[in-house]
């Protein structure tokens, strides 16, 4: 295994752990190997090459896309006590200079510098006399025309080979298919590289899609239940985007827009401004985000339709990027899909049959009815357990569903019925007008109002059979034909669903937004008063060294600090993200702010995951439905197939009703034997997240018993030493 990393972890970067991956990464590149590393936002990958950095001789060169991205990681790594600087548009000659000198004499470990720069053939003669010992390439997917952002000036890094043959290359990423991935391995020349696919998954991330009707109205309704945390709300226009900050700081939420539009002097102040929390949202255009270095950034909006699924991937990865409970929400609207398909139509035909089928992909996501996290991970090639992942709106309330046999076949026979008319495929849209008995000039002109589908479909309105030709279309029932035009046909497994009359389920059109929140699992419970001092403190010093305040310390270190109140600094060096450098600069005024509350305010007990005394959560019909079929006797999978869900959302139901105090038992769920081993490895690593809990148990446990079981746990602490609560040794598991 070689060198125990663990102590120079802790004393630069102030944990006592890697993160998955990182640890192979670093002894890799310290090896002298070419690494490919696809890590998620949050996932830890910028420490994959400056831990290197400060352990081996020579200079590790940082090929970054933004200027304000260097200038963020440059500050946070000399808070640490990095020897780290950058070059770029932004210093004058003077100061250019100056760093110039300091890497001849070596007195840096890190360069940050853009693509562009690099490769001018006056920078690279310097660059061949600095005793390079690593290349990382950040935001590798740029280099890729197959990937979301790609960027011409990346693709010149090809050269990069014959610029220094013997120097190692990492090449990192947060999002880039399996196309894209090769695409990156082939541009930069690696040589047998070792390469690190980490999930795609964030477990700290809500997803949610909300009807979209009064979108103005739905954002103000989420910003006033989160009264102190940042955002962003990514616009389609630089208009929406402009009108969205007025209207915000119109109702004394301070906000300021950023898109191309606006003056280069404008964008960087307002981009810093959100920074340092001067202000809370900055509603965007897509220029917006990308290395975007704000770890407290606790939700995401999508204001209007992303284009695809990897640009809706990244942007909301610039949410929890800490690992604390973020929300992701999308506003959709049918009219949103209508706006990007005119845009797309005037594309030439290559370009359009790419967006069209990366619209779909979009729109399925939307109105998928199955676990928003699995959609995801699987468009990017990644399989998760058929259970509830209790972290999307599909999950935490299941879409109803009906039979929609009849609604179905109409809709399919339509279909054939107008292609035999006329030959040719039709679009959604002509389907739906014919459905819906429209008298209009193509109608008539085609004889399309003669056909016997003609006006069956009056029932519904126009957005509702919409909404099922999409669902047909995820079903595999329909097809887009091939061609400039996006038209529909009916596929084999439609034409045999007529024929043999299938029974369809399709799914209930949400008709108003769910505007309940439910609070995330994983956030760190702490003392909010005390808290909010540390915020205090944190932005005076952060101020007087002008750097955002999360280059001080991230809001999981002030949480742990608020939840663990240290008062000397051996207790102050044991927090997360507290290295060698920061004790010795920081210790002193948080231990001062801290003893100072406790003179006035007792500390207070933080020794469980959730408090349940006296708390009741108030269930849903679905919710409420499952534990009277529970507690009348039926078993779990019973439950299961009679309502049409799966298991684990059932078990999810049941762990609600447990949190909200309904009196269900341990001997209920497990055997004394299962009870002890799940104990047990809690035990050895804590709770962790359920998931890795799982996995820690080799899989026997789903993780929605593991749910149930942390919720009887909680509820048996929070109630002891009450007599008539069943201790966790006996019974059978369902």
């Amino acid at each position: 295994m070689g060198v125990d990393l663990n102590p120079a972890l802790k004393k630069h970067f102030g944990y006592d752990a890697f993160r998955p991956l990182q640890e192979k990464i670093v002894r890799d590149a310290l090896a002298g190997r070419d690494v490919f590393a696809l890590m998620p936002t949050g996932g830890g990958k910028s420490l994959c090459f400056q831990l290197p950095a400060l352990l081996q001789p020579g200079l590790t060169i940082v090929i970054s896309p933004l200027i304000s991205l260097m200038k963020d990681q440059v500050d946070a790594l000399q808070a640490s006590g990095v020897a780290a600087t950058f070059l770029n548009s932004t210093l004058d000659g003077t100061e250019a200079r100056a760093r110039l000198r300091g890497l001849y004499n070596g007195e840096f470990r890190l360069l940050y510098v853009a693509p562009e720069r690099l490769l001018l053939e006056s920078f690279i003669e310097k660059v061949r006399e600095w005793n390079v010992a690593l290349v990382a390439i950040d935001e590798a997917h740029c280099i890729s025309e197959w990937g979301h952002d790609f960027r011409p000036e990346y693709r010149a890094l090809a050269r990069l080979r014959e610029i220094l043959p013997d120097v190692p290359i990492m090449a990192l990423t947060a999002t880039a298919t399996e196309r894209v991935r090769g695409d990156i391995l082939e541009q930069l020349q690696l040589r047998a590289p070792r390469c690190y696919v980490a999930s795609f998954d964030r477990p700290n991330l809500t997803y949610k899609v909300l009807p979209k009707a009064s979108p103005y109205e739905q954002l103000l309704e989420l910003l006033q239940t989160r009264p102190n945390d940042s955002g962003i709300v990514y616009c389609a226009s630089r208009k929406t985007a402009d009108s969205v900050a007025a209207k915000l700081n119109g109702d004394r939420i301070p906000a300021r827009p950023y898109h191309a539009g606006l003056e280069a002097k404008e964008r960087a102040q307002n981009q810093e401004m959100f920074l340092r929390d001067d202000v809370r949202v900055v509603s965007a255009t897509i220029a917006f985000g990308m290395g975007i270095n704000k770890p407290n950034v606790r939700f995401v909006v999508h204001y209007d339709l992303p284009k695809n699924i990897e640009s809706y991937y990244q942007e909301t990865g610039r949410a929890g990027r800490d690992g604390l409970p973020s929300e992701c929400v999308l506003l959709f609207s049918a009219g949103d899909v209508v706006k990007q398909t005119h845009f797309i139509d005037e594309k030439s035909e290559s370009e359009a049959r790419i967006a069209r089928e990366q619209l779909r992909q979009m729109v399925h996501y939307a109105e998928a009815r199955e676990c928003r996290r699995t959609t995801l991970l699987r468009y990017f090639g990644e399989e998760r357990p058929n259970e509830p992942c209790n972290g999307c709106d599909n999950c935490l309330n299941p879409p109803e569903t009906f039979d929609g046999t009849v609604a179905a076949q109409k809709f399919l026979s339509c279909v054939l019925r107008v292609q035999q008319k006329s030959g040719f495929a039709f679009g959604l849209n002509h389907i739906v007008e014919v459905l819906c008995g429209a008298d209009t000039g193509p109608i008539r002109q085609r004889g399309h109002n003669e056909l016997s589908t003609y006006g069956i479909g009056t029932e519904l309105s126009r957005a509702a059979w919409q909404a099922i030709g999409r669902e047909l279309l995820r079903l595999g029932l329909l097809e887009v034909a091939p061609g400039k035009f996006a038209t529909v046909q009916v596929t084999k497994a439609g034409r045999d669903a007529i024929r043999s009359r299938t029974p369809i389920t399709l799914t209930k059109q949400v008709e108003k937004p769910e505007s309940k929140v439910k609070q995330r699992a994983g956030a760190i419970e702490c003392d909010e008063a005390l808290f909010e001092k540390l915020r205090n403190v944190r932005r005076t010093l952060a101020d007087a060294r002008n750097v955002p305040a999360y280059v001080i310390f991230s809001d999981v270190a002030l949480r742990e600090m608020a939840r663990s109140y240290p008062t000397t600094p051996a207790e102050f060096r044991r927090i997360p993200g507290v290295g060698e450098q920061k004790l010795k600069d920081f210790a002193e005024p948080f231990l001062t702010a801290i003893g100072a509350y406790l003179e006035e305010n007792p500390r207070q007990s933080f020794d469980r995951p959730n408090e349940l005394r006296g708390r009741r959560v108030s269930l849903n019909e679905s919710e409420a439905e499952t534990l009277r079929r529970f507690q009348a006797g039926e078993a779990i999978d019973q439950i299961a197939r009679g309502r049409g869900f799966v298991r684990g959302t059932i078990l999810g139901h049941l762990a609600l009703a447990i949190e909200g105090g309904a009196a269900l038992t341990s001997e209920q769920f497990f055997t004394p034997t299962q009870e002890r081993e799940i104990a047990a490895v809690i035990g050895r690593t804590g709770e962790r997240n359920l998931t890795g809990l799982r996995d820690d148990l080799g899989g026997k446990f789903e993780v929605g018993e593991l749910r149930i079981f942390r919720a009887l746990a909680a509820r048996r602490k929070v109630d002891r030493p009450a007599k008539d609560e069943p201790r966790f040794d006996r019974s059978a598991k369902d």
